[in-house]
């Protein structure tokens, strides 16, 4: 139940900062929204704002899969045409550049979300991995020189060490053949682990292969080490944890759209795609380690949801956005029949990917219980 509670949760946060852009966006161009849903299928509650008829009816629907802005003009419907004195008010009769703004808001304010979630977590404290040594594998440089489970690194090659992530960027940075030299405090065993010793040893790292985010094997340079698991809370600055919000948002940002492209042309099996039953177990599982951990989740989940509503897939923002920029470009819009043709082919497209994502889920459910 607590991870159903934290997918609703997940899921309409991250529905309605999209769907917000959308809604902010037609405001400002001057359309009229008609409906404000978060949620699809039949309403369960709605409430209509000021305005009497002319009014936005905001809306919480069945289905917590999704939501919509439903705009004036945004669907050509014959038995409801647009009166001469509505289309100043209507999307369709807008220019393509206001057009183009209101359909690329939505995946805008999932990016700009994931940039404040960042901020937040990186201000109220963010959990960094300390470079204390947890293990050290038999025959690889780190045992060779003398280097033992417990010993904090400080240094390598004079360059100061306090987290765990630099002392991984200097190892897998050093050059073939180049010699690091390494510093460590280590324990007296005779005094409780109060008294520390400073030690330095030379290591020449080894090439191996390993496998990167996307399980792709690669060549790294190593020393044979795993961290502790110690961690230390740090806090930042408002200018730093901005620093920070915009390029974790940049990183997950560029390994979403590597991902996706992998996944397109078949580097990462498709049984990896995942659909909202894994959300729904991630996002149980992050909201038991906290917050921040929490926040983290839904940045990433936000930027996955920007970057695949971008895809030029008819039905999706994407789509839309590609049919306008054809717009713009031979000057008239593409047929309403090649619209309606492409539409019903992108909604297979996603019915289809949804389908095969659960079934996925169920998969590695079936399996798991197996274990």
């Amino acid at each position: 139940m607590n991870t159903v509670f934290w997918a609703i949760v997940v899921l309409g946060v991250l529905i309605f900062v999209h769907e917000l852009g959308h809604f902010l966006l037609a405001r400002w161009a001057g359309v009229r929204v008609l409906v404000f849903s978060l949620g699809f299928g039949p309403k369960l509650i709605a409430w209509r704002g000021r305005g009497g008829e002319q009014a936005t009816e905001y809306r919480i629907s069945a289905i917590p899969l999704g939501g919509y802005v439903k705009m004036l003009g945004e669907v050509d419907d014959p038995d409801m045409p647009i009166l001469p004195e509505q289309r100043p008010f209507a999307f369709n009769y807008k220019s393509v550049e206001k057009r183009f703004a209101i359909v690329a808001a939505g995946p805008i304010f999932n990016f700009l979300f994931a940039i404040v979630a960042l901020i937040v977590v990186h201000l109220v404290g963010v959990a960094e991995l300390l470079p204390v040594i947890g293990s050290v594998h038999p025959g690889l440089p780190a045992a060779t020189a003398g280097i033992q489970a417990g010993d904090r690194v400080v240094a390598i090659g004079g360059q100061s060490i306090d987290r765990w992530d630099k002392l991984k960027q200097r190892v897998s940075a050093a050059a073939t053949g180049e010699r690091l030299r390494v510093a460590v405090d280590r324990a007296d065993a005779d005094h409780a682990g109060q008294r520390l010793t400073r030690l330095e040893f030379e290591l020449l790292p080894q090439a191996q292969e390993t496998r990167n985010l996307f399980g792709e094997s690669v060549s790294t340079m190593v020393i044979g080490i795993t961290p502790s698991g110690e961690t230390e809370s740090v806090r930042y600055g408002v200018w730093d944890s901005l620093v920070r919000g915009v390029e974790k948002t940049a990183w997950m940002i560029d390994v979403t759209v590597t991902g996706v492209w992998k996944m397109i042309t078949g580097a990462i099996p498709a049984d990896q795609i995942g659909g909202p039953l894994m959300i729904a177990e991630l996002s149980g599982k992050s909201a038991s380690h906290g917050a921040s951990n929490l926040l983290f989740f839904m940045a990433f989940i936000s930027v996955n949801l920007g970057i695949l509503n971008l895809l030029p897939v008819p039905i999706l923002d994407g789509g839309h956005l590609f049919f306008f920029t054809v717009e713009k470009i031979k000057g008239a819009p593409i047929s309403d029949r090649a619209q309606n043709w492409a539409n019903r082919f992108g909604m297979t497209v996603l019915a289809s990917l949804m389908l095969f994502a659960i079934y996925n889920d169920i998969m590695r459910l079936v399996a798991g219980r197996a274990e």
